[in-house]
């Protein structure tokens, strides 16, 4: 016969409703009573009828990822970080790719699979400012990244610009006068490259360099390849480089690919620093410094947001958390020896309440 939640009940010595917030997680019960219930789950092999329990509850304790691509090591590492985080929750979590495909970031919010999970952290790739009323959705939603703002919803981003002008000014600091940034798009308002290279030019700026267009490296999507011919293109074209800033790890570790087919040293001839910090960039030869943004942090308040939100948190106002971010010196700018690194440099984050954009109610 199956064990029922009364057969543990009888067995503890306690009530349904006590062995009922064991099961379910909730903190405020006795260890002694808890140690009690949980020994009779274990004897008696009691298990939760999570079926039911979430017909009743009209909750799956899952919750959706979305992501560009995993491809890339910082979703990869992000995705791992959620599923972290969730965990602690007690949250299983479901990852979606979208492929920065503007039809499936639109599907993810359109609620057509939203009985699948109880909230969705989504990093948007093709949608961008112009689509903020898409974001106007009737489920807990956190937004990631920097193609949108100001939407009605809870927002996780990046110190984008005081990161990069902080790497920036570290390579000026290092004597480093000829800084090529690798991983800029032409044109672009709104994103990680246009707050990156904004950050690019304002160190330029405090560390008294002048801007010069020619040691602007462009790149399509931010792979190691396009990190690799961006970095080659610059090289090619004569510039005096003797420092990169890479937007992101990936096309450090391109930049660095290029530099060495060319025979350039690094640090010696050409210092570089990455951005987004992932594990490849300790096992590079050399290790690459970079911008760590609070992945951590970005992946743990992302889910607390959302637990929030599905926890019945819809009136507080929405939040917008900006993370600290570090700059970490490693052996590609000389600042530490194989196996070493240090923090050169932090930005702290903030906190900031977020109003829904008026319009929405009447274009939503």
């Amino acid at each position: 016969m199956r064990v029922t939640m009364h057969d543990v009940a009888q067995r503890a010595g306690v009530s349904i409703k006590t062995v009922s917030n064991v099961v379910n997680g909730y903190p405020h019960i006795r260890p002694e009573t808890r140690e009690r219930v949980e020994e009779a789950i274990e004897h008696l092999g009691y298990r939760l009828n999570t079926t039911a329990r979430n017909l009743r509850t009209q909750r799956t304790d899952m919750i959706t990822l979305a992501v560009p691509e995993l491809r890339l090591p910082y979703f990869a590492e992000l995705a791992d970080s959620v599923i972290r985080s969730a965990e602690e929750q007690g949250l299983t979590v479901l990852i979606e790719q979208t492929g920065s495909v503007r039809e499936r970031e639109t599907e993810l919010l359109d609620g057509r699979r939203r009985h699948l999970t109880d909230g969705v952290i989504f990093s948007p790739l093709a949608l961008g400012q112009d689509d903020v009323a898409l974001f106007a959705v009737d489920f807990p939603l956190v937004v990631l990244g920097e193609r949108v703002f100001d939407a009605p919803a809870d927002h996780v981003t990046m110190n984008n610009v005081a990161a990069a002008r902080a790497a920036t000014l570290h390579l000026a600091s290092l004597g480093r006068r000829r800084i090529a940034v690798v991983g800029a798009h032409e044109g672009e308002l709104v994103g990680s490259a246009a707050l990156r290279t904004e950050g690019y030019r304002q160190g330029l700026e405090a560390a008294g360099l002048p801007y010069d267009p020619a040691l602007v490296g462009e790149a399509g999507l931010w792979h190691r390849s396009t990190g690799s011919e961006a970095m080659g293109r610059l090289l090619d074209s004569g510039v005096e480089i003797d420092a990169v800033f890479a937007l992101n790890d990936a096309m450090a570790l391109g930049a660095l690919h290029a530099l060495h087919a060319r025979r350039v040293d690094v640090p010696g001839d050409v210092a570089l620093v990455g951005f987004d910090d992932v594990d490849d960039v300790r096992y590079s030869v050399p290790t690459i410094s970079s911008v760590d943004p609070g992945r951590e942090q970005i992946a743990r308040t992302a889910v607390d947001l959302l637990v929030e939100r599905i926890a019945g948190g819809a009136e507080r106002p929405f939040r917008r958390v900006i993370p600290d971010s570090r700059v970490v010196g490693r052996e590609s700018t000389g600042d530490a020896k194989e196996g070493e690194e240090k923090v050169v440099a932090v930005q702290p984050g903030g906190n900031e309440e977020v109003v829904p954009v008026p319009a929405l109610s009447a274009t939503g």
